[in-house]
């Protein structure tokens, strides 16, 4: 087999493990890794601004809004907007989505940050590295991604 094949091959294996992975999750508690990483942020900060959402797991503003939508119609969270300042409209988890938040199991990502974080600094960086040159070499370089490991669009996801 050529290097190339191998290489490929463990992409699609990656892929695959995290769709397995999404999968489960939508399956055991009902929200995608994306809604799920929205809602630890939400519940972090409750009244968090969307902004500040996004900034934290570097999505698009439109991603995350996109993604409170399907949130707010599960009614999983509510979006209120200020009293003082009519411009500002602050995210809360429902009851309900308190207590999906808490019953959730580790998202995925963290599970592979455990083991990433036992590696050496070199290693580390070494991997990092090769990861980003692969995401140019696929023209990938300007793709709306967050640190969250999930296949597919995060809209349609959401």
């Amino acid at each position: 087999m050529q290097k190339d094949e191998e290489l490929l091959i463990a992409l699609r294996k990656v892929i695959r493990a995290i769709d397995m992975r999404s999968k489960q999750l939508s399956r055991d508690v009902g929200v995608t890794g994306p809604q799920l990483l929205v809602m630890q942020n939400i519940g972090k900060e409750p009244g968090i601004m969307v902004r500040q959402i996004a900034d934290n797991i570097n999505l698009s503003s439109a991603t995350v809004t996109n993604i409170l939508d399907r949130l707010e119609a599960k009614e999983l969270v509510q979006r209120i907007r200020s009293t003082e300042d009519k411009r500002r409209v602050g995210v809360f988890l429902t009851e309900i989505g308190q207590a999906t938040l808490s019953e959730a199991p580790l998202p995925f990502q963290e599970h592979f940050v455990n083991r990433f974080s036992q590696l050496q600094e070199w290693e580390q960086s070494q991997m990092v590295a090769t990861m980003q040159r692969i995401a140019s070499m696929m023209d990938a370089d300007n793709i709306d991604a967050s640190p969250l490991l999930e296949v597919g669009s995060l809209a349609e996801k959401a």
